[in-house]
């Protein structure tokens, strides 16, 4: 199998993947907040984002270490060090877990009343325990596919894994299950989705080759980025994660605490299908490529970055001409504080996610000491911004901190990805982008004020897409490469009709070439 099948065959598996888990788990998150209400669905919220810090905490990069050197070891064909590579991650994995529970029980024994009012502290850190290593074990399991580029594997465990859950829920809720059998139903998917984990992640180990011992030279570098990985992680969650429900919680209410969490899971969600069908690839991909030299990994850098830009500009017009309609559709009128906080939120999420090609190339460099110091700074920012603006303009001061310290953040990881690649994006390119996508919201926008919401969702987004297309042409964001490979899926796809679209794609393609060749 050549490097282009394999490709494609990863991006195909990546793509099934990534979409199943995302459209199912989003079923199951409306779900279980249109049962709960914003006021319990809050709490629940509260609840599982202990149980993400504790995955976090307890994984500490080592799913990201798992993928970086499982794909070096491949690519310089020691595959025989991988086993005692993982043995060794493992068993930091149990130490980082043992670590967690230990913070639990102290945080719930000092301030449980105030983080978890209402709640039986001591089952609820049994309950925390179980989950973060079921999940964090899971997770680190996915890691070890990514690193042999195994996305099948990655595709099975979503294929399998994923309906089980919302079945499970959809049983629990038919008996109106409470919000601990909820809790309870998390812990079995959890189950669910580690042993279907473990059965893949089992059949792509080496045999007999349990006993090779790495070199010092490798777990040095194994011992120093997985170091700073986990400094990075204790900053980079509260970067990452929705820190905000824990604020709202605290200062203002659980119902606040709601709406900001169907907004951000829904935006998040919503932005990590923009890398979707090579999002995943992008990491072996630009440690890869530096292999080849700075030159190539900079190449590789503007052409991702360019392209993520493509898929997140119309998702961010889609979100501020079509928010409100979005969240009454989905989680009904209980929700509709949450239309403008999903419009920033979903903007936010979708201009990260179109740094993704950056952020892989920084972490392929090996510059983990700069990205802790990026992480640190900006895990500070939100925690300060987050208590100062929550405490004084509630659900909207958690919306401006998110907003905020994204944008920073973002800005950070282009910087020191243009340092890396020696190169820098192509801001005209970007900037028309830009322009196309916002002409499309203007011409969409009429659409919101359909009396129906499915209505205005579906319509609104045909006649953003179709407008937004043919400008990103008449713009000229398309290399002549991407227009000609856009040529073939047409012709391959649609047989080539409608004649026109053929001829326009025939044109740009033309125009793009002369430009280029110029």
């Amino acid at each position: 199998m050549n490097s282009r099948t394999r490709t494609l065959l990863n991006t195909l598996f990546s793509s099934v993947g990534i979409y199943t888990e995302y459209v199912l788990g989003m079923v199951t998150s409306v779900i279980i907040a249109r049962h709960l209400g914003p006021e319990s669905f809050g709490t629940y919220s509260l609840v599982i984002w202990f149980v993400a810090m504790g995955v976090a905490f307890t994984n500490s990069g080592t799913a990201s270490t798992a993928i970086k050197f499982i794909a070096e070891l491949r690519g310089e064909k020691r595959e025989d060090l991988v086993p005692a590579l993982v043995a060794y991650l493992q068993r930091a994995q149990r130490l980082f877990l043992l670590g967690v529970a230990v913070v639990g029980a102290g945080m719930f024994w000092f301030a449980g009343d105030r983080v978890a009012p209402g709640l039986n502290h001591l089952a609820l850190l049994g309950f925390l325990v179980v989950a973060v290593m079921l999940r964090a074990t899971y997770m680190f399991n996915v890691g070890v596919a990514k690193g042999f580029e195994n996305f099948r594997a990655t595709a099975l465990i979503a294929l399998v894994s994923t309906p089980t859950n919302l079945a499970l829920v959809i049983v629990a809720i038919w008996f109106d299950a409470s919000l601990e059998w909820l809790l309870a139903v998390f812990t079995v998917s959890g189950v669910v989705f580690y042993l279907v984990s473990r059965q893949q992640v089992g059949t792509m180990m080496p045999a007999d080759a349990s006993k090779v011992a790495l070199p010092k030279v490798l777990m040095d570098r194994v011992r120093r980025y997985m170091l700073l990985t986990a400094m990075t992680v204790t900053f980079g969650f509260f970067v990452a994660s929705e820190v905000e429900v824990l604020f709202l919680n605290l200062y203002a209410d659980a119902e606040a605490s709601g709406h900001f969490k169907v907004a951000y899971q829904l935006a998040v969600g919503a932005a990590s299908l923009v890398p979707g069908v090579f999002g995943a690839l992008l990491l072996p991909m630009m440690a890869s490529a530096l292999t080849q030299g700075r030159e190539m990994a900079g190449q590789r850098f503007v052409a991702s970055t360019t392209y993520l830009v493509l898929l997140a500009a119309p998702l961010i017009a889609f979100g501020f001409d079509f928010s409100r309609e979005v969240i009454q559709l989905l989680y009904g009128p209980a929700y509709a504080a949450a239309g403008p906080v999903f419009a920033v939120c979903l903007a936010a999420a979708s201009i990260t996610s179109a740094t993704q090609g950056g952020s892989s190339l920084i972490i392929s460099a090996d510059r983990q000491g700069t990205i802790l110091v990026m992480v640190v700074i900006c895990g500070t920012l939100k925690i300060l911004l987050g208590l100062l603006l929550v405490r004084q303009m509630g659900l909207y001061g958690a919306v401006l901190s998110y907003l905020l310290v994204s944008l920073i953040g973002d800005a950070i990881i282009m910087l020191l990805a243009m340092r890396v690649g020696r190169t820098r994006p192509d801001w005209m390119r970007l900037l028309r982008v830009a322009l196309a996508a916002a002409f499309a919201a203007l011409v969409a926008y009429p659409l919101r004020l359909q009396a129906m919401p499915w209505l205005a969702v579906l319509g609104g987004g045909a006649v953003l897409v179709a407008v937004y297309l043919p400008m990103t042409v008449l713009l000229g964001c398309w290399s002549h490469r991407d227009l000609q490979h856009l040529q073939e899926l047409h012709a391959r796809l649609l047989a080539g009709r409608p004649l026109m679209a053929a001829r326009f794609l025939e044109w740009g393609r033309v125009r793009a070439l002369q430009k280029e060749s110029a």
